[in-house]
């Protein structure tokens, strides 16, 4: 993607259109408009959030934080995020709309669509170094132009180890080397844009997650059979 993208999220006229359903936070679409270009995008106002007792509110800073560790990596996996405070439900992220066929998801794409396997496998990767408590199925999403997508991050990056996911296909492989230079230096330090985000202790764990992948160089595996979000989809 192109900074036509992060300009339109960063600088755009914010218009609600509507609230996505089924989420369990307020989630809106919305149009972002700079003169005649515009684009769709979800929007995700702190007011929105509902109580939670494991992540204080502003999980709208996770979303941002998640879409920076996966630039970092160079991975993109994660749609365009920002934070916007001038929007009109209040401070919140925004990331773009990702236009696809919605009847396909994760579990759809590793049955039917065996090319896509590589990209789910390294969202697997993705989610374990973030601690992702939410990767439902339909939180993979397939682009018009066959890219991959991770979307739905609020509840990532907790000092305790709270990894649910519906991605175990890939549990035990061995991690690509690549993937592993990869991950590396975040081993040594978070990047300053992501650690801004976190505190020290969720910063420390990140740190920690990444030494045990490189010790042991494979893909988690789920010895307990309930890491598991729910629902599935």
């Amino acid at each position: 993607m192109s900074g036509r993208e992060l300009t339109l999220l960063g600088e755009g006229r914010v218009e609600l259109l509507g609230r996505i359903p089924r989420s369990s936070n307020q989630t809106f679409l919305v149009r972002v408009s700079c003169g005649d270009d515009s684009a769709y995008a979800v929007y995700k106002p702190e007011a929105g959030e509902r109580p939670l007792s494991d992540f204080e509110p502003g999980l709208y800073r996770r979303e941002r934080a998640a879409y920076l560790l996966s630039e970092s990596l160079a991975w993109g996996l994660v749609p365009p995020t920002v934070i916007r405070g001038e929007a009109p439900l209040g401070i919140g992220s925004l990331q773009w709309f990702i236009e696809g066929d919605f009847r396909e998801h994760y579990f759809t794409l590793y049955a039917d669509s065996p090319e896509t396997h590589r990209d789910l496998s390294q969202i697997a990767l993705f989610d374990y170094v973030a601690n992702n408590t939410d990767r439902k199925s339909g939180h993979v999403l397939r682009g018009h132009d066959g890219r991959v997508w991770g979307i739905d991050h609020g509840l990532c990056f907790s000092a305790g180890f709270k990894l649910r996911t519906v991605i175990w296909d890939f549990a035990g492989d061995p991690i690509p080397e690549t993937l592993l230079e990869d991950i590396a230096p975040l081993a040594d330090a978070a990047p300053p844009e992501v650690a801004e985000l976190l505190d020290d202790a969720e910063v420390a764990a990140l740190k920690h997650r990444v030494q045990r992948l490189l010790r042991e160089r494979v893909l988690p595996v789920d010895r307990t059979g309930m890491r598991y979000p729910w629902p599935l989809v």
